[in-house]
């Protein structure tokens, strides 16, 4: 392609809205441009990467063994209904009616509607196992769309589903995805961890996510260095920590409870100064609406509670702090203040708490808390279950190490959904005894648009985007100097026509502009190998970059046409 001839609407200026470098640089290059709040369309160049990466996809999935097919966006409220999702995804599904009064969603996710398409398809053991998959748009009224394609209300998924007869069958079809998500992810040139997570609203008895650090990712990963630990932060693992280890034996005796005025302290630093003592000697109690009933949940003073773990053993759909009407209504006091002893509703305690002694908690009364507390003699919890982050320096679960914790972008997830959804929907298999089973299934997305996103931020510099050759859009430029000189043209011609006829994917800036124009968006666009045809042309030189290297060589033009062919085909096979 020549550029004069392409519509690559490149801007100078970083756009008010961008935040972060995917998002600025996908619209200075002229790759996307915004349609509304959370959603894109793709221009020329932006779409020629996308489908690229589409076809790493593509191909990886295939290799696999699944089989592409195209589901419906517009679907019906009563295929999520068995799932019970129709009610879980809430506020989030995009909802509309039609002109019969007909409950209708665009799709968020289409694990139901696979299901009944297996259900009604496959009977025999024989055609086990199966994997299906899909690269199609998703739909979801995100609370707060922003970063660009890193979170937003329309966006492209790679969703696979396989269907097993046990377990077993399931351990193998989840591996295979696991490996080919890992293949997936190197030809796109990502540097990535696998973490273990929460299943969320896909249930299931497992999942993991492909992580690519960065300060920017919504996710938080929990890490260890020494023996390879990894997992979003919503499922770490955490490990109790002893109640004053090797301290005097004091901490261990049950002291007597003690009521004391406490007027001006509600937070824990408030207390921390009030009492003159450690966070660590104080629990929180906290109230909390689960869906239509109030319960509270209880963590160590200088922890903070992991919402995702508490929700995941109420079973409720909406989880959110209670507000001040609702907690003076069940603790009589004003925030602040709230405590577990005499309290009448739910408690969920963390195990940090319950090895607690002589510890300090709100008493349930305006101005007032309680001093050396203990669970067992002073209440009763109705769980003691792990509901905290894991905070850096914590140990780790596997080895005591203390981890690290990092921001993530989470670019593909795996799941072991089981037969949560078999069962809801009575998708079953007969086998060679003709007893009837549940399938066994599993769930594997990637987001692509995220995807090309988190490619851009970890290849980007102060000049622009650094593809790697198996996405560019292009791999080679071919800038002549100034286009008006013969001699220089016709080389830049020449270079264009073999790289062409050798496979490589070339484009040549043929503009009247200056050169430092040229090679301004040359770097913008990001485009792996640059070939700069300048006066040198007549003695059969010219300049050879990657830009990804600040380094420039010299070569001739039949050195330059074969490294570049030759840099070319080695990252692509």
């Amino acid at each position: 392609m020549r550029i004069s001839k392409m519509f690559i609407p490149t801007l100078r200026e970083v756009p008010a809205e961008a935040e972060i470098a995917s998002h600025k640089l996908m619209l200075r290059a002229g790759l996307i441009r915004k349609q509304a709040s959370g959603i894109y369309s793709f221009l020329p160049l932006g779409y020629r990467i996308f489908r690229k990466i589409e076809q790493i996809i593509r191909e990886e999935m295939d290799r696999s063994g699944a089989q592409e097919l195209m589901m419906s966006a517009l679907l019906p409220a009563e295929v999520y209904q068995p799932s019970g999702r129709w009610e879980v995804f809430g506020p989030e599904m995009f909802r509309l009616k039609d002109r019969n009064e007909r409950d209708f969603c665009l799709g968020p996710a289409h694990e139901e509607v696979f299901t009944e398409i297996v259900r009604n398809e496959i009977r025999s053991y024989k055609s086990l196992p199966m994997m299906l998959y899909q690269i199609q748009t998703k739909y979801r009224d995100e609370i707060r769309p922003r970063f660009g394609f890193m979170r937003c209300r329309e966006f492209v998924m790679k969703d696979a589903y396989s269907f097993d007869r046990d377990e077993a069958g399931l351990d193998m079809s989840y591996s295979k995805m696991y490996e080919a998500y890992c293949r997936i992810f190197d030809r796109c040139g990502l540097d990535y961890i696998v973490v273990d997570a929460d299943s969320g609203a896909m249930g299931g008895s497992g999942s993991q996510e492909f992580m690519v650090k960065s300060e920017i990712g919504e996710a938080e990963v929990v890490f260890c260095e020494s023996c390879g630990y990894a997992a979003n932060r919503e499922k770490a693992q955490c490990v109790p920590e002893m109640c004053c280890p090797g301290e005097e034996q004091r901490c261990c005796d049950e002291l007597p409870l003690e009521k004391v005025a406490t007027p001006d302290a509600r937070t824990i630093e408030e207390l921390m100064k009030f009492f003159n003592c450690s966070p660590k000697e104080f629990a929180k109690t906290l109230i909390f609406q689960a869906d239509d009933r109030v319960v509270a949940a209880m963590v160590r003073g200088d922890r903070e509670i992991n919402e995702t773990k508490l929700r995941n053993h109420l079973g409720c759909n909406e989880l959110n702090m209670a507000d001040p009407e609702t907690v003076k209504r069940v603790t009589h006091a004003d925030v602040g203040f709230a405590g577990p002893v005499g309290l009448g509703i739910e408690l969920i305690v963390d195990p940090e708490v319950a090895a607690m002694k002589n510890f300090v908690v709100g008493a349930n009364e305006t101005g007032y808390h309680l001093k050396n507390v203990n669970m067992g003699r002073d209440f009763k919890a109705m769980a003691v279950i792990d509901i905290r982050n894991m905070e850096e320096g914590d140990g780790c679960p596997k080895c005591g190490s203390p981890v690290k914790v990092a921001h993530g972008i989470e670019v593909g997830h795996i799941f072991k959904l089981g037969t949560k959804y078999s069962k809801a929907f009575n998708c079953t298999y007969l086998d060679e005894a003709g007893k009837e089973h549940p399938m066994v299934m599993g769930s594997y997305g990637i987001g692509v648009n995220r995807l090309m996103a988190a490619i851009i931020e970890q290849n980007n510099d102060e000049n622009g985007i650094i593809w790697p050759v198996s996405i560019a859009p292009y791999h080679v430029v071919i800038i002549p100097v100034n286009a008006t000189i013969e001699e220089q043209m016709k080389t830049a011609e020449r270079i264009y026509s073999e790289l062409q006829s050798a496979g490589v994917e070339v484009i040549l800036d043929d503009r009247n502009e200056r050169a430092g124009v040229k090679f301004k968006d040359a770097d913008l666009i990001g485009i792996p190998i640059r070939i700069t045809v300048g006066k040198k042309a007549e003695k059969g030189i010219v300049e050879y970059k990657l830009r990804k290297s600040s380094e420039v060589k010299e070569l001739k033009i039949e050195d330059a046409i074969a490294q570049a062919r030759q840099e070319v085909m080695s990252a692509l096979n």
